[in-house]
């Protein structure tokens, strides 16, 4: 696979394909206890296991979740 080069200076736009607990906390607005309660009513995606002690979102199941909220017009 041949190897992208960004010029110096250049943002990184990948998006991570995973998310940690604060990152799924700022790209949903709710908070821990919020997200975990919806994990158990499994109405949220649940964590993947990384490592031993280390468990994070797919970001693809949190844009997807995302994507199934309702909108609010104002």
């Amino acid at each position: 696979m041949p190897q992208v080069q960004a010029h110096p200076g250049a943002v990184d736009t990948v998006a991570p394909a995973f998310l940690r607990l604060p990152s799924v906390m700022r790209v949903t607005g709710l908070g821990r206890s919020t997200i975990y309660r919806l994990m158990a009513e499994g109405q949220f995606p649940r964590p993947v296991q990384l490592a031993s002690r280390a468990v994070a979102w797919r970001r693809s199941d949190i844009d997807g979740w995302t994507d199934t909220r309702p909108v609010v017009a104002h």
